[in-house]
């Protein structure tokens, strides 16, 4: 049998002494000899001393307290937040009226050639169906209010984005600054961060639209920057040779090199936007969402349904018509493109104007088509004969009750018997030996802060989810990955499939992975996993395929097999890839476990949405600041910084 691995040689007993590695868990190992035994005398107690906790429910509290007292009269609410507000509700009223303006015929013709101008007639007919499926499931009223909120939202989104990744990515000081406050937006669950939205902008759109700013722009302002970072140096160096200013650089080099990063960004930000609609629902955002949230308050699955079916098509028409542009960037025009650009926007005017004059604004009541009682029964056969009694394997039920017992338990319990000073060493050895000092710093800190904030055996509840969902969705999503990256026809398969698990909303497969596996911890696990799947499944497939062609030309002419190849050459040079899809993994997870506090999940996730429930600003913000902590531990341990990174070794 062939192998790729060469010699090792005589130098391999020193290289094992002398790798960086060993010498950083040699220095920790003598750092835990001094401080470990004084910790131990200490604090005798496993969990986080309360000596070492900051009650931080009084300032927060006052706080709570001013905004309250002072939104109507002080003038930082009057002449600057006040405007803001208006300017939102203006901007998506206007935007909301001109779409009623235009009637279901005059949307759908102009989506359609949108898409036909950026993909050709296959997306175009696929635009126009999804127009009108939206119409045919009784939806088209709120598909209009949700379409209307999410243009303000990604301009307002994509234009805060551009602006933090410009920072970023023409200075490594604002990069470093930056990262943390981005990682904060990411992480950081949209229950926590409604409750002081709502105290400041009160129920209703300037809310929404603000929330889902926070969580939409951080991948705009990512990928600005690494778009800009990663220009071509010889380029940017001949443009500089010809004398120009450091702005003319900017604007006629960097940034038409970085286009695809920016097009990718703008993609990535409607994802994120889209994914908001539901949760945006809870402050008074309207819509879909608000369909699909009353839905679920009633267990109504199949109108939870019919209302998150349009989130879905919305989500993929955009991402087809954004991608398909990305694809072609840099291509010559097409002969006579500005006349078929004319002779298409003269059809679409006339078709609207058409719907206007027969009074068809609206869509026709008659033209509904119900799918809430199919659905619903559908749910319910599921339930009765899933839940349990299955011969030999057992059910749904058995199946999450042995997970919980076998999984979720043991992994809580022993996370929770650890004394608090081991798991602070073991985040550290993590962080420094795939990164620095400095990352190991950070890493120790917010896990430390976790315990500070008095919510140590919380946090740790929700860390016990949340790895055994990322193991879950890794294994899954590597092997899934792997085929579709092997398979032109498995990721044609996959791809509609991924769709729709990656943008329908959190809280509509709730509801079926409850009646599946009843209320509890593995039901949020479960959501969890199906919710991150997609990104760990599209990442890997890209990195897998994005590998050097040569390097497998070479591996097949050394006689490697298939496997090989898979294990000794596409493994290891797509390891940034991989790595960044156990990153984007934990992120997602981390965003649905929080919300699996919904259906019994408990820990950190039910603080956070009893604190929204009852405008407890202390109980829902120190939660959400453990989860962001958790978040950046995380992220910490499984990215990889410093010199041997920035080589690409």
């Amino acid at each position: 049998m062939a192998t790729l691995t060469a010699p090792a040689g005589k130098a391999s007993p020193r290289g094992v002494r002398t790798s960086p590695a060993v010498r950083k868990l040699a220095a920790l190992t003598l750092v835990a000899a001094v401080l470990v035994p004084l910790a131990a005398a200490r604090w005798a107690s496993g969990t986080w001393p309360e000596a070492l906790t900051v009650d931080v429910s009084g300032p927060l509290g006052g706080a709570s307290d001013w905004i309250i007292d002072n939104r109507d009269s002080h003038p930082l609410f009057l002449h600057f937040l006040g405007h803001v507000s208006n300017a939102v509700v203006l901007s998506v009223r206007a935007v909301y009226l001109a779409l009623l303006a235009v009637g279901w015929a005059g949307v759908t013709g102009v989506a359609a050639l949108i898409a036909w101008r950026a993909a050709g007639v296959r997306l175009a007919l696929g635009t126009a169906m999804a127009f009108l499926a939206c119409g045919l499931l009784g939806m088209w009223v709120p598909t209009m209010q949700t379409l209307a909120l999410m243009v303000v939202a990604v301009a307002v989104s994509v234009l805060v984005g551009v602006l933090l990744g410009l920072a970023a990515g023409l200075s490594d000081r604002m990069d470093r600054v930056l990262r943390p406050v981005l990682d904060t937006m990411q992480v950081l669950p949209a229950f926590a961060y409604l409750l002081p939205v709502v105290l400041v902008f009160g129920i209703g759109v300037p809310a929404a639209v603000l929330a889902t700013v926070v969580y939409a722009a951080p991948p705009m302002a990512r990928l600005t920057a690494l778009g800009l970072r990663g220009a071509d140096k010889e380029v940017l160096e001949a443009v500089e040779s010809l004398g120009t200013t450091a702005r003319q650089r900017l604007l006629t080099a960097r940034v038409p090199l970085a286009r695809k990063e920016l097009l990718l960004g703008l993609n990535q930000t409607i994802m994120m936007a889209l994914s908001m609609a539901v949760i945006a629902s809870v402050i008074g955002a309207g819509g879909l969402g608000d369909r699909v949230y009353q839905a679920l308050a009633s267990v109504d699955v199949g109108a939870a349904l019919a209302a998150g079916i349009p989130i879905v098509l919305l989500a993929v028409v955009l991402d087809r018509v954004t991608g398909a542009a990305g694809a072609r960037l840099g291509q010559a025009p097409a002969p006579h493109a500005r006349a078929r650009w004319a002779g298409a926007l003269a059809a679409a005017a006339a078709v609207a104007v058409a719907g206007r004059l027969t009074d068809r604004l609206e869509w026709p009541d008659g033209w509904v088509v119900g799918i809430a009682e199919p659905v619903n029964r559908a749910v319910d056969w599921m339930t009765d004969h899933l839940y349990s009694g299955v011969p030999v394997v057992g059910g749904t039920a058995d199946w999450a009750g042995r997970f919980t017992t076998w999984v979720l338990d043991p992994l809580r319990d022993g996370l929770q018997w650890l004394p608090w000073w081991s798991v602070l060493l073991a985040v550290a050895a993590l962080a420094w030996v795939i990164g620095t000092w400095r990352t190991a710093l950070t890493a120790v800190s917010a896990m430390a802060t976790i315990g500070v904030l008095g919510v140590w055996n919380a946090s740790l509840d929700t860390l016990s989810q949340v790895l055994a969902a990322v193991a879950v969705t890794l294994v899954i999503g590597f092997a899934t990955g792997v085929a579709a990256a092997r398979s032109d026809r498995v990721e044609r398969l996959l791809r509609p499939v991924l769709d729709v698990f990656q943008t329908m909303p959190q809280f509509v497969y709730l509801i079926p992975v409850v009646a599946l596996f009843g209320v509890g911890r593995a039901p949020a696990v479960a959501a969890a996993v199906v919710y991150a799947l997609p990104a760990v499944v599209r990442i890997t497939a890209q990195g897998l395929r994005q590998v050097d062609p040569a390097a497998l030309e070479a591996a097949r002419s050394l006689g490697a097999t298939s496997g090989q190849q898979l294990r000794q050459v596409q493994l290891p040079l797509a390891r940034r890839a991989l790595l960044l899809a156990v990153n984007q993994g934990v992120v997602l997870v981390l965003a649905v476990v929080i919300i699996g506090g919904l259906v019994g999940g408990g820990a950190l996730g039910y603080d956070v949405v009893l604190g929204l429930a009852q405008g407890d600003l202390a109980t829902g913000l120190v939660a959400g600041a453990a989860i962001v902590c958790l978040g950046l531990t995380l992220d910490r341990v499984t990215q990889p910084t410093g010199r041997r990174t920035r080589k690409g070794a």
